[in-house]
């Protein structure tokens, strides 16, 4: 989560309110400058990342205090979580691939003609279940992309569904899970139980997955089955062997495990499948190279493949720490509160587009809920006699919405690095990285929140008599 300030608690900025926009707008257009040109990915962005904090600087006051306010945002104790998941994730990524499991889908859509939308479909349930059990969507789409992306192309799924089948996935475990940030942030600032927030939240999130499951098996095929003849070498049933790897760490996250001793253990299990079915040796893991420069296995492969996603995300991080301590999102609530809810539906949309609001510009959405749960959430929601739950769950769908379609988000900076190493290594098609925008489980989770507040399906008042919490129809 984004650090406070030190200190006095504000980095002032020439320019006010615009000052310390300068870094936001200077990132912002290189990426969608870089985007249109066709030239967008991780590695490419890294120059939007360091031009947007020299602007910044220019336009601080105090240049030391601007510098301790990068250094935190580059310290934040969530990014370095999520940095040491990645170097974890990519090798299993590799290894994974290296063991044959997409031979293994590829002999398996072969042979049950899970093929095109159906696969799409699949990849996008695979994803769902991934992040329910681990909780972050970063590693999901880590884990997945270089399996299921290259099998699926092959097996004739449309490369731009499949790549947001898997972000939707991902975006729905960030949503439910109750080991995910955004669902413990948005518990603890509501003071609501996690008990009643997952209960009352499933079935938002459940009905928003099954929209977007329906939008997948109508949209998600299209591609081009490769001819048999292309596709022999690929298929190999031994490969489906390496799905027990994918257990282990599905199984030990939902013991309760973290996130990154369960990709250890995935990793060692890999490792082993992999060697048990003649696809790994030890000199793929590690060896001596035989000159300087070449790579040294399967172990430096994987973590040079999130290299690009992970300096990126720390100079993103670095941009949001600005905004955060020169007080551009304090006045962006302040001007939020300005208006006057007048029934429990117009607060309950005003709680909807401030968290929003809040998480456009922020690279992670626990930190966006952490602005806004107690400063805006709270007092409105208790206004309005909004059970705890009610604004827990109002605020954490709301910021699993448009913030998975901005490709400064974090887990859209990662989805989209991935699905660039998977292309690449394959030499299959790339979406755009404005292929996030089409990602069915954001938009249909929205239509699912609106038609909740509009018709109140689901709505919960707080206890005020001893009794049970009213659930409107």
């Amino acid at each position: 989560m984004v650090n406070k300030a030190s200190g006095n608690g504000k980095l002032e900025m020439y320019g006010g309110l615009w000052g310390g926009l300068i870094p936001l707008l200077v990132l912002i257009a290189i990426l969608v400058w870089l985007s249109v040109a066709g030239r967008g990915g991780t590695q490419a962005f890294w120059a939007g990342g360091w031009l947007a904090i020299v602007a910044g600087l220019l336009f601080a006051k105090n240049k030391t205090e601007f510098c301790g306010t990068v250094m935190r945002g580059l310290g934040d104790r969530n990014g370095i979580v999520i940095v040491t998941a990645w170097l974890f994730a990519g090798v299993f990524g590799k290894l994974m691939v290296a063991g044959g499991l997409v031979e293994g889908l590829l002999w398996f859509g072969l042979k049950t003609g899970a093929q095109g939308a159906i696969f799409t479909f699949l990849a996008f349930i695979a994803a769902c279940l991934f992040s329910m059990g681990t909780g972050t969507s970063t590693g999901t789409v880590l884990s997945l992309i270089p399996v299921l992306y290259p099998a699926g192309v092959y097996l004739g799924a449309n490369p731009t569904m499949l790549a947001a089948a898997i972000l939707s996935g991902a975006a729905f475990g960030d949503n439910l899970a109750p080991v995910s940030d955004t669902t413990i942030v948005s518990a603890y600032t509501q003071e609501a139980t996690m008990r009643d927030v997952v209960r009352s939240r499933f079935p938002l999130s459940v009905s928003a997955a099954a929209i977007s499951g329906i939008i997948l098996l109508l949209f998600g095929g299209g591609g081009n089955v490769a001819s048999l003849p292309e596709l022999t070498a690929k298929v190999d049933l031994r490969g489906l062997l390496m799905l027990v790897s994918f257990g282990i760490v599905v199984g030990s996250a939902l013991a309760g495990r973290h996130i990154v001793e369960s990709l250890i253990w995935g990793n060692i299990s890999a490792t082993i499948f992999g060697m048990l079915i003649g696809k790994i040796h030890l000199v793929n893991i590690f060896h001596i190279p035989a000159k300087r420069g070449e790579s040294t296995g399967l172990i430096e492969a994987g973590i040079s493949g999130v290299v690009g996603a992970i300096i990126f995300a720390l100079l993103v991080l670095a941009v949001t720490q600005i905004l955060v301590e020169s007080g551009v999102m304090e006045r962006i609530l302040r001007w939020a509160e300005k208006t006057i809810a007048r029934n429990v539906k117009q607060a309950e949309l005003s709680i909807i587009f401030v968290t929003i609001l809040a998480s456009i510009p922020i690279a992670a959405n626990a930190p966006a809920e952490l602005l806004v749960g107690p400063s805006y959430v709270k007092p409105i929601g208790e206004r309005f006699n909004l059970a705890p739950a009610r604004r827990a769950n109002l605020m954490d769908c709301s910021v699993c919405t448009i913030f998975f379609t901005m490709p400064w988000h974090i887990c859209v900076i990662v989805w989209y690095g991935a699905l660039v190493s998977a292309a690449q290594s394959f030499n299959i098609p790339l979406p755009s990285i404005w292929a996030a925008m089409l990602n069915p489980y954001t938009w249909a989770l929205l239509a699912v929140l609106l038609f909740s507040v509009f018709t109140g399906w689901n709505r919960k008042y707080a206890d005020t008599n001893g009794g049970k919490n009213e659930i409107l129809a």
